[in-house]
């Protein structure tokens, strides 16, 4: 197994198939930075190419989630030069390689957790979209809030759409209203509710066991056929997973799965 990546603003922890990956930035509540986003860049490069991960946890140092892009990062970008004429301007790239990040955050092959508590607001309330599962205390604050500050929600926008829906990505968005866990969870946004800290914990160690009971390699397969029906016509995605089923079918995870069950005993892949 390959050393995990060297990076500055996450604390990373390895616990055998599981990756907890924690944005650690309590000074300032954990807010987005360009740093921050090349550290959870790499996180995914590494994910990438590590098939002996089967989980990601992700969520913040005490208590707290993420609050949002760095306002005092926002204001640096006043004192930088107007682009030329025909020149992409450096704000909106910098930008960019925040959707970048969370293009590649949604697809990775493993099944990510967001541990969500405290606040989530804009970029945060965008990470929180692109996790498989996520759970959240009650009393954890909600808001896309970029529209409060003349800006929006940029790169994030697509994957709240995707999470809730249109009509109500729209009415959080054009509102910046803030919000609770318990509506978060009544608009789909989060999964699980929870109420203190043990549960949190226990809820978290429970979904960690559902998922080891899953073939990895057919979890990210089927990670990979859901994702494609967002964008590809439905012909080609039911093509494409026939392909997979069958690939799945002949291949060791399906021949183990199956005889598993016929001889009523786990599966190799389960934590015994």
């Amino acid at each position: 197994m390959r050393e995990l990546p060297t990076v500055s603003t996450l604390l990373l922890v390895r616990e055998n198939a599981t990756l907890f990956v924690t944005i650690n930035r309590p000074d300032v509540k954990n807010a987005l930075t360009d740093e921050v986003v090349g550290d959870l860049t790499r996180v995914c490069e590494w994910l990438e190419n590590e098939p002996t991960m089967r989980a990601v946890v992700l969520r913040g140092s005490d208590g707290m989630f993420c609050s949002g892009g760095d306002i005092r990062g926002f204001r640096k970008n006043f004192e930088t030069a107007a682009p030329a004429p025909g020149e992409k301007d450096a704000i909106a790239r910098g930008n960019r390689t925040f959707g970048d990040f969370l293009i590649r955050f949604n697809a990775l092959p493993q099944t990510t957790i967001g541990v969500i508590e405290g606040a989530a607001f804009g970029g945060g309330l965008g990470l929180v979209c692109v996790t498989d599962i996520a759970i959240c205390m009650a009393d954890t604050r909600f808001a896309l809030s970029e529209t409060s500050l003349g800006i929006l929600p940029a790169q994030i926008a697509p994957f709240v759409v995707q999470r809730v829906g249109i009509t109500q990505a729209r009415r959080l968005a054009l509102s910046g209203a803030r919000f609770t866990g318990e509506e978060a969870h009544a608009l789909n946004l989060v999964h699980l509710l929870v109420r203190n800290k043990d549960e949190l914990e226990a809820t978290l160690a429970k979904v960690l066991k559902d998922i080891s009971r899953c073939a990895p390699g057919a979890n990210a397969a089927t990670k990979k056929v859901m994702l494609a029906s967002l964008s590809e016509p439905l012909g080609k995605v039911l093509d494409d997973a026939a392909d997979a089923f069958a690939k799945a079918l002949r291949g060791p995870e399906g021949q183990e799965g199956v005889k598993a069950f016929l001889e009523k005993r786990p599966a190799s892949w389960v934590d015994k």
